[in-house]
C-alpha cells in the first residue's frame, strides 16, 4: 500500500482545481490511500466533499508561509506519505521543500506560464528548491514544457508532458436548447460561447470586438462567456460592452456548475486566449460535439489542427476570429467533418483514464513499482501531439 497527499493552494473553480480534484479522488482505490490538504473553503473544498473526500485545511497567506510549509510536513509524517502530488507554482514550491525535508517526492504538475511569471519574485531560489525537491515536473503540454524549462532553467531530465483529460462519460453529445430559454433567444439565434474565468489570459476583449465584427454581418448571433467574472477586469469588460452597442447580445454568466449542458447549448465553441497551458473547455467542447474556433495561443495547438477537428487563428486578431466563427456556423459539411475528428480525438487521447494512466506510470516509476503506461505525451514512446499543419 502506497500512501499519497494531494496539495494544491488555489480554492477554484478552474481548470487546474479540476484536474486536482480528479486526481484526488479518482485515483483512489483499495490499495492505496490519498491526502488532500487544501488551503480554505471554496469550490475545491465543495467539489472534495461532494466526492466523498474530507480534505484537511492547511492556511497558507503571504510570499513565505512558515506554518503552511509546518502544516505539510506534519500531514507528510502523521500519515506516513510516500508520494507527493502538487499543482501550481505555490503548492510545488512548498512541497518540494516538504519533500525534501521529509525525504520523500514529489510530482510537481504546472497548469500555465503564469505558474513561473517572467517577473516572478526569487525565481532563480524557487528554480533551486524545484530542481532539487521536484522528482518530476509534469506540464499539460508540449509548448508550456519547452517554454518554462527554456525560460527557467528547470530541469529537463524532470520535465515530462501529460494532457490533461476529461470524463468523457459526462461531456457527451446531448443537444439541447436550455441557455437559448434562460436567455429568451430566439430559435434562429446562432449562439457562440466561451467558458473560463475572466483573466487577461483569456482575451475576452478581442472576443468583444469580434462579436461587434459577427453582429454587423449578422444580428443573430450571440455571445456567451460562462465564468467568474467579478473582479476588476469582469467590470472593464462590462463597461467595454456597454461602449460597443453589446449589452443586449454578449451575455456574461458568471460562475456555471452545468457546463457540460451549456456546451450542448452553443453553436460554436471559442477560445479567444492569449495565452493558455492546455485548455481543458476545448477539449470538453469538442466531447459535446460542438465545433471550435480557437487561438494558436500555446497548448490548443496541440489539440486541435486546423481544417481537420477544428478551425485556429492567430491571438489578438478579433477580425480572423470573427472570420472563423463565420465560415464555422456557415458551412454545415465542415462542421459534420470536424466535429466526427473531434471526437475520434477526444476518445483516444484526451480521456479521464488516460491522464489518470499516465499518473500512475509516474508514480509507479518513483516507487519502484515497476513500468507503468508511458508518462510522456509527445515523446518517442507516447503518442505524438495534434500539429497544425495535420501530419502525425
Amino acid at each position: 500500500m502506497a500512501r499519497f497527499l494531494h496539495a494544491i493552494d488555489t480554492t477554484g473553480p478552474g481548470g487546474a482545481e479540476t484536474v486536482f480534484v480528479d486526481l484526488a479522488t479518482r485515483l483512489a482505490g483499495p490499495v492505496d490511500e490519498h491526502i488532500v490538504a487544501i488551503t480554505g473553503p471554496g469550490w475545491v473544498h465543495n467539489e472534495l466533499c461532494r466526492r466523498g473526500v474530507s480534505p484537511h485545511v492547511v492556511a497558507a497567506s503571504g510570499s513565505f508561509d512558515f506554518r503552511y510549509l509546518r502544516g505539510l510536513v506534519r500531514l507528510i509524517r502523521q500519515h506516513r506519505i510516500d508520494l507527493i502530488q502538487s499543482h501550481l507554482l505555490g503548492s510545488n514550491v512548498y512541497c518540494s521543500l516538504a519533500g525534501m525535508i521529509c525525504r520523500v517526492p514529489v510530482v510537481s504538475t504546472f497548469h500555465g506560464s503564469a505558474d513561473l511569471g517572467v517577473n516572478e519574485k526569487h525565481l532563480a531560489l524557487k528554480r533551486f528548491v524545484l530542481n532539487r525537491g521536484s522528482s518530476r515536473c509534469v506540464f499539460v503540454s508540449n509548448s508550456l514544457r519547452e517554454e518554462i524549462v527554456d525560460r527557467t532553467g528547470i530541469s529537463r531530465s524532470k520535465a515530462i508532458t501529460i494532457h490533461n483529460g476529461i470524463d468523457a462519460t459526462a461531456f457527451v453529445p446531448r443537444r439541447n436548447s436550455a441557455l437559448r430559454q434562460e436567455l429568451g433567444l430566439q430559435d434562429d439565434a446562432i449562439i457562440v460561447g466561451a467558458v473560463g474565468n475572466v483573466r487577461p489570459s483569456k482575451g475576452y476583449d478581442t472576443l468583444l470586438q469580434a462579436a461587434v465584427q459577427l453582429r454587423s454581418v449578422d444580428p443573430r448571433y450571440h455571445v456567451v462567456v460562462a465564468g467568474q467574472y467579478d473582479n476588476a477586469l469582469g467590470w472593464k469588460l462590462l463597461r467595454l460592452r456597454t461602449r460597443l452597442g453589446l449589452d443586449k447580445s454578449v451575455h456574461f454568466l458568471g460562475f456555471r456548475n452545468d457546463v457540460a449542458n451549456l456546451l450542448n447549448s452553443l453553436d460554436v465553441f471559442v477560445l479567444s486566449s492569449d495565452s493558455e497551458g492546455f485548455s481543458l473547455a476545448t477539449v470538453q467542447a469538442m466531447a459535446c460535439g460542438v465545433p471550435v474556433v480557437v487561438t494558436r495561443s500555446g497548448g490548443p495547438q496541440e489539440i486541435v489542427r486546423d481544417g481537420a477537428n477544428g478551425l485556429l487563428v492567430d491571438v489578438r486578431a478579433d477580425a480572423q476570429l470573427a472570420a472563423g466563427i463565420r465560415r464555422m456556423a456557415g458551412d454545415s459539411s465542415l462542421r459534420q467533418m470536424l466535429v466526427a475528428n473531434a471526437l475520434e480525438l477526444v476518445w483516444s487521447e484526451y480521456t479521464l483514464e488516460a491522464m489518470l494512466d499516465r499518473y500512475r506510470g509516474v508514480y509507479a516509476e518513483l516507487l519502484g513499482r515497476g513500468a507503468g503506461r508511458a508518462p510522456a505525451v509527445g515523446d518517442k514512446k507516447g503518442p505524438n501531439p495534434a500539429r497544425e499543419d495535420g501530419s502525425d
